[in-house]
Order: C-alpha cells, then sequence, then structure tokens
C-alpha cells in the first residue's frame, strides 16, 4: 500500500508544485525584460559619457555633452520602456499589424497600406537635412542597442508569439505618420459622404447640414459665423418619406481626437507668460507619452534644459518648456484631404486624365505579412495626386490627396524648438516643422504669447470647393505645393494677454479660405475656456488647472430646461415621475454623482440623431446603407429645426415636434429605467468608468487583465466642456508652465510613464492625473542613475 501513496503524494505535490513553477518561470521571463535602471553601460557609439536619472515616477532625466548622444541614449531609454508602444505606431502607420495579431488586423491594415507609408517615409528620410537624418540614425542605433540589452523580448512579444524586428530610421517618420492617421481622417469619409447628400438633397439643406460654425463659436480672429436658414417646404419637405428609411438613432458619441491649449501673457502672469496643454486622444496602458528631460550644451552658448512629454519612436520632445518658451497643440482640424475625380481612357483603362495628357496608372502590388496565416495581396492603382480609393457619387473613381502622402510633409524642424529663445523664434519654427497640422500655443519668459499653425498646408489653386470631389486634370486647379510662411495665420500679444484654441475653427475670412474645413469641433469647449480666461485678471499655475478640470454642463442648460419643460406638459406617469425627479436632481456638472447630467445627454443625443436621421432617409432613396458622417456642428441644424418646428421637416411618424421630443425622452428613460436599480441608480459615473487598458490584454482572462489594466474608476467630465473625458478617450496628459519658472509647473499623464508590469514606474502618476492632482513640472530627485560611457572601439 505504500506505492499508492507515494504515487498519491507525488501527484499532490505536482499539481503544488507545477503552477508555483510556471509562476516562477513567467516572473523570471518578465524580470528578463525590465529595463535596466541603475549601472553603466558602454557602447562604441557614444563619444561622451550620458547619465540618465529616474526619479520616483520614473521620469528620465538625460545629461549629455552633445544632441547626437542625447538622441541615441534617448532611443536606448525609450526601447527598453516602450519598445512594443513604439512597433505598434509604425506598424500602425505602414499597415504592418497583422505581422504580430494575425488576420483581425487585416481591416486596419488594409486601410494604411494604401497609403504605401514605408516607402514613402524611406524616401522622406533620404530628403531630410543631413543633421535631421543623422538625429534618426542615431535614435534609432539608440533604440536597437536598448532592445538587444534586454535578456529576454519585452513580455507583449511573449504574450503575441512574435519577434521584434528592429528599429529602421524610416521608423521614427512612421510614428509621425501615425499621429497623421489618428488626428486626420485617412479615409476621409466625411467628405466622401458629403457626396452623397450633395447629389441627393437640395442646395439649402445641404448647406444647413454642413455649416462650419454658428452662435457657439469662439474664434481667436473674426466672428461667430451665421447658421444658414432652414429649407423651405419647396425645397424638402421629410412629411412624404417612407418611414422605413429611418433608423434607430445612434446616441454612441465620436470621440474627435483634439485638445485644449491656452496661453495668458505675463502682464495676467506676474512676469513670465504662462502655457496649459492637454492633449485629447484614446487612453492606454502606458500612455502615449513618455515624461523626459533633457540636457546638453546650447551651441549658443550655455545649456539647453527641456523638458515635457517625448514621443517613443522620435528623438524629439513634443510638448512642454525649455526655460525660455513653452508650447503646446491642440489638433487644428484644417482641410487635409481632397478627392479627386478621376477620368479614365475610355480605349485604355490603365491611363487618366491629366493637365500634360493621358498618364499611365502607377500599379502597385504590396504584401501583407499575417501571423499565423497566409500573406495578402494588396493591389492599389496610384494616380499622381494619390491612390484611387473610392468612387463618387456617380461612380466615377476618386483618388485622394493626403497631405500626409506628399513630399515634404513630416520632417524633424520641430526639434529646433529646444533652442527657441522667444516666441517669435518659436512660431516661426512651428511653421516649417513637418508634423499633422496644429494649432501651436507658445509663451515666452518675457511675457509674449503667439498662436500659428505647425505643419505643412495645402496650398489650394482654382478656386473649387474643397469639400466636394474635383477634376484635377484642368491646368491650374488642385495643390500647388505648400501654403508658404507668410500666408500662415499668426496672433502675437494680442491686448486681452489671453489666447484659446480647442479644435475649434480659428479663424474666419480669408485665413479660413486658405485652411478649409476639415471637421471643426463645436465651439462650445472653447468658449467655455475663453470665458474661464476672461473671468480672471491674475493668474497662477492652479489657476489653470481649474479651468482643465472645470466639468461644468454649460452646453447642455438649454437641453435640460426643454427636457423639463416637455416632462412638464406631458401625460403623467410612473417613467415621467421619475425623469422629472431626476432633472430636480440637476447640478450643472458631468458629476460621477449625477443621474440628471446623464438623463440630458442621452436624450439630446437622441434628439439630434432622430431630427438629422430624417435628411438621412432622403440620401438613403438613393443609397440604401447610407449614414450621416460625424457632423460636429449638427447641433445647429438639431436646435434651428427643434427651436423652429417648421412641419415640413419634422420626420414621419410623430405627430408633431412635442410628441418627438416626449417620445425621445420615453425611448431613453426607458431603457435606463429598466436596468437593476431603475433610473434611479443610473449615475453619470456608471456610464463614465475608466475602461484604460493595455493593448494586449483583451486577450487575456479577466483576472490577468486587471493586472496590465488601470483601476476602474468613476471620472467627472465629458465632451463639449474643458474636462473632456470618456471611458478610454480623454486628457493624454495635462500640464501648465511658466518658462523659467518651471519649479512651480505641473505636469500629470494618464496610463503611467513604464510598459513593463514589474517596473515601479507602471502606472506612475496615473492615480494623480485621475484625480486632478498636480505633480511637479520638474523631475523629482534622482532615485536610480544609470551612466552610459564610449566604450573602445
Amino acid at each position: 500500500m505504500r506505492h499508492p501513496n507515494r504515487l498519491r503524494r507525488f501527484l499532490i505535490s505536482s499539481f503544488v508544485l507545477l503552477p508555483i513553477g510556471l509562476l516562477v518561470a513567467l516572473w523570471l521571463s518578465l524580470r528578463g525584460s525590465l529595463p535596466q535602471y541603475e549601472g553603466g553601460i558602454s557602447s562604441t557609439a557614444l563619444t561622451q559619457a550620458v547619465t540618465v536619472e529616474r526619479d520616483s515616477l520614473g521620469t528620465a532625466t538625460i545629461r549629455a555633452t552633445n544632441r547626437r548622444d542625447l538622441a541615441w541614449a534617448l532611443g536606448y531609454v525609450h526601447a527598453q520602456e516602450r519598445y512594443f508602444e513604439m512597433d505598434l505606431l509604425r506598424r500602425r502607420a505602414a499597415g504592418e499589424l497583422a505581422e504580430l495579431f494575425g488576420a483581425v488586423a487585416l481591416p486596419v491594415d488594409r486601410i494604411a497600406r494604401a497609403h504605401r507609408m514605408r516607402a514613402r517615409m524611406q524616401a522622406a528620410v533620404a530628403a531630410l537635412p543631413a543633421d535631421q537624418r543623422e538625429q534618426i540614425e542615431r535614435y534609432a542605433d539608440g533604440a536597437n542597442a536598448g532592445l538587444a540589452a534586454l535578456s529576454v523580448r519585452p513580455f507583449a512579444y511573449l504574450l503575441t508569439r512574435n519577434q521584434p524586428a528592429p528599429w529602421r530610421s524610416e521608423d521614427c517618420l512612421l510614428v509621425v505618420a501615425a499621429m497623421a492617421f489618428t488626428l486626420n481622417d485617412a479615409e476621409n469619409k466625411r467628405e466622401l459622404a458629403y457626396t452623397k447628400m450633395r447629389a441627393t438633397l437640395p442646395e439649402t439643406a445641404f448647406r444647413l447640414l454642413t455649416t462650419s460654425g454658428g452662435d457657439w463659436d469662439a474664434p481667436l480672429a473674426g466672428a461667430a459665423l451665421a447658421i444658414p436658414d432652414v429649407p423651405g417646404v419647396a425645397d424638402l419637405d421629410l412629411r412624404t418619406l417612407d418611414p422605413k428609411l429611418l433608423k434607430p438613432a445612434d446616441t454612441a458619441v465620436a470621440n474627435l481626437p483634439g485638445s485644449n491649449s491656452f496661453a495668458v501673457g505675463g502682464a495676467l502672469a506676474g512676469g513670465a507668460a504662462l502655457i496649459a496643454n492637454d492633449m485629447h486622444l484614446d487612453l492606454r496602458v502606458p500612455g502615449l507619452w513618455f515624461r523626459a528631460r533633457l540636457l546638453y550644451p546650447d551651441p549658443r552658448g550655455g545649456e539647453v534644459d527641456v523638458g515635457g512629454a517625448s514621443l517613443p519612436g522620435t528623438p524629439a520632445l513634443i510638448a512642454g518648456s525649455n526655460g525660455h518658451v513653452a508650447w503646446g497643440f491642440t489638433n487644428s482640424y484644417v482641410d487635409t484631404a481632397d478627392w479627386v475625380r478621376v477620368t479614365r481612357d475610355a480605349q485604355d483603362r490603365t491611363r487618366y486624365r491629366t493637365p500634360d495628357g493621358w498618364t499611365p496608372l502607377s500599379e502597385i502590388t504590396e504584401t501583407l505579412h499575417v501571423h499565423g496565416a497566409p500573406d495578402e495581396t494588396l493591389r492599389i492603382e496610384e494616380t499622381r495626386w494619390g491612390p484611387i480609393l473610392a468612387e463618387d457619387a456617380d461612380g466615377t473613381p476618386l483618388a485622394l490627396a493626403w497631405t500626409a502622402q506628399m513630399p515634404g510633409a513630416f520632417n524633424l524642424d520641430l526639434q529646433r524648438l529646444e533652442l527657441a529663445h522667444d516666441t517669435g523664434e518659436a512660431l516661426a519654427i512651428a511653421q516649417a516643422s513637418g508634423l499633422p497640422p496644429q494649432n501651436f500655443l507658445v509663451g515666452d519668459r518675457d511675457g509674449r504669447i503667439g498662436w500659428t499653425l505647425a505643419g505643412r498646408i495645402p496650398r489650394r489653386a482654382g478656386g473649387y470647393d474643397a469639400a466636394l470631389p474635383t477634376d484635377w486634370s484642368q491646368a491650374g486647379r488642385g495643390w500647388d505645393g505648400w501654403l508658404p510662411a507668410q500666408d500662415y495665420p499668426r496672433i502675437e500679444n494680442p491686448a486681452s494677454q489671453r489666447l484659446w484654441t480647442a479644435n475649434q475653427r480659428v479663424a474666419d475670412a480669408p485665413w479660413l479660405s486658405a485652411l478649409g474645413d476639415g471637421g471643426y469641433d463645436l465651439g462650445a469647449r472653447a468658449g467655455q475656456i475663453r470665458d474661464d480666461l476672461a473671468a480672471r485678471e491674475r493668474f497662477a499655475p492652479a489657476d489653470l488647472l481649474a479651468i482643465q478640470l472645470d466639468d461644468r454642463a454649460l452646453f447642455l442648460e438649454r437641453w435640460k430646461d426643454l427636457l423639463q419643460r416637455e416632462l412638464e406638459r406631458a401625460p403623467k406617469s410612473a417613467l415621467n415621475e421619475a425623469m422629472r425627479g431626476a432633472l430636480a436632481g440637476w447640478n450643472g456638472h458631468a458629476s460621477t454623482d449625477s443621474v440628471a447630467y446623464r438623463l440630458v445627454r442621452a436624450w439630446r443625443n437622441e434628439v439630434v440623431d432622430t431630427v438629422l436621421d430624417g435628411f438621412a432617409a432622403v440620401v438613403r432613396r438613393r443609397f440604401a446603407d447610407f449614414a450621416l458622417p460625424t457632423l460636429a456642428q449638427g447641433e445647429y441644424t438639431a436646435w434651428k429645426l427643434v427651436d423652429e418646428r417648421p412641419a415640413h421637416l419634422l420626420p414621419p411618424g410623430y405627430a408633431d415636434w412635442d410628441a418627438l421630443l416626449l417620445a425621445c425622452a420615453e425611448r431613453v428613460g426607458g431603457k435606463l429605467d429598466a436596468q437593476p436599480g431603475r433610473l434611479a441608480a443610473r449615475s453619470w459615473g456608471e456610464r463614465n468608468t475608466m475602461r484604460i487598458a493595455h493593448p494586449v490584454s483583451r486577450g487575456l482572462p479577466a483576472f490577468l487583465a486587471r493586472f496590465l489594466d488601470m483601476p476602474y474608476e468613476a471620472l467627472p467630465g465629458d465632451s463639449n466642456m474643458p474636462r473632456v473625458q470618456g471611458p478610454s478617450f480623454g486628457a493624454s496628459e495635462r500640464f501648465a508652465v511658466a518658462p523659467g519658472d518651471e519649479a512651480n509647473g505641473y505636469f500629470m499623464m494618464a496610463g503611467g510613464q513604464s510598459g513593463h508590469p514589474l517596473s515601479p514606474y507602471y502606472g506612475a502618476g496615473h492615480a494623480d492625473w485621475a484625480a486632478g492632482r498636480p505633480t511637479p513640472f520638474l523631475p523629482g530627485p534622482a532615485q536610480h542613475v544609470l551612466t552610459m560611457t564610449p566604450a573602445t572601439r
């Protein structure tokens, strides 16, 4: 009987020890890919010693005796902390994600690969000035050295069963191109939808739906735009529509990549200007940005000391302060893409008409490598203006002209901001920088502030409507290179000593005609920031943080009042009483405990979608699958109709406008009331709970995913207010700083600093960001020091 007992003990021990052994093996594998924080390394790539310090948040302070060695060291540090995330960015732009994730990523890759960004960025690197090309090459060498120094490849590659590919010089520009995919619409869906709307709707309806502004406008230059009149009954009568053409409202609110940035001059801030910036993007673990402070000799004398947000995958610091100037960005939403009608030769379909006559199409075959599956071949037809990606409403092929595809679109000029000494110099650098067009706000230590656009903007010729497809085969029509710097809009030292941008339309004619409309956000958020700035005459960094955290629901006030009136005149019911009771708790904020805010927001979205769907139904008579694009200015159309209540523009199925408004309330209220706890339990915090995840956590069991993801936490804020916040979208960072007084500034960041779950800096600073608790702009005392020295060749 001893043998069975021994076998039993062996089996029990095996069941106990095997999981422990697997956990130990997993832990050792993870430990092997931890970044090196202390000690020393040597490399023949270095010419002088470099030190890298980490503070309690993992902020990397890199000291070097020249910018070349600093670029190498920054690449080394970025790669050890964030190589997988760098890899995702370059692959996103190049259309190579399926190599890591398999066929599930093919739909994204097909879209990106049509732009052939890897080939374009290879050509862009070759065309860079020698000093910029050297910076990129040094950075790439450092990144590969940092990756090679890890004894085990980064853990995400273990989970996806892949090997990391080396970093190449063009990958740095691919990361910049990835931001273009994020900040622009690489498929130009909005203007593609316009083609069908213009083909089916009367001019009056089309212009109303596609207006560029209205009474919420908060431009830096010019006044609010007039809202077009509603179409008359002779133009459009929605009462004749077949109700089957209507679709249920989609109350999901699109997240528009954007940001807030605002500045106050030194006269209001006690000397130096104050700059605040919070860039709104999809939130992830780790965060997009990497906190860094870079120190090296200034070629003009003294020392460069620049700190803020770096972007792993590039050798530049994106936003921050260098002691002389501080700067930040918001997405500009200028028009960066046009559809071009392509006329094929009826006798030879491989040729198309250009101003020079019939020209052969370029036919390119791209191979998409797929992890765990056969390769896929993608055939691309390209014109001189861009690839053919769609068809016009009449079936004519459309080529996409997009700034990101054009030679000269991207460069490393932004890095020169590290050396800028005043606002004027910084504005000139921004205008020459090659990046997706951005609003650029800057202030200097002498109190001056300024705004312009950074990035390349196309110069349009021929007087065509850039919102609709146009035939560029006529000489003199199309893009005529880049807009020259002297034609860029520029504002310096306004009398008010205040500047603000929040993705709104920033200017009117003549600047607006040069910039176009790429989908400006509604001006409600910008207007609230403008008014917050106007309410004070003296500012400190804490005052700018209060504006960034402003979650007052001013935009929804009139909708709340309207809902209240509709419920008061409606027949009484249990649901009606519940909704009126919820509205009694309105506190004017998107606060986590507010049921009223959630109800009003949902009702407003339901009304807007229902009203606008009447116009979409007209388009569906000819295009059955049509859906309206994101119309950030759609608020104007919906409110104008609800306010004026024209009977001929009431969608079918409703007796009058009151009936429509009440039906929307009952649909929304009924859905909320049907959930556990009824309507009274439906707080905004329940809806606005953070889901900030690591890229690979979706493929893991829930208990492991929770280990990688940030804590699930209800947060205040929403769109159309300064504190932009969604479950996985919002301020990727927040900072405010006066150049020369960085010690009193703050910088907070979502998602943490390190990409390694065993790092002490994994998630570091995220709790402060979530709580709106400022962390110092400057790094704290060094906790770890890594020394990099030249090695003998």
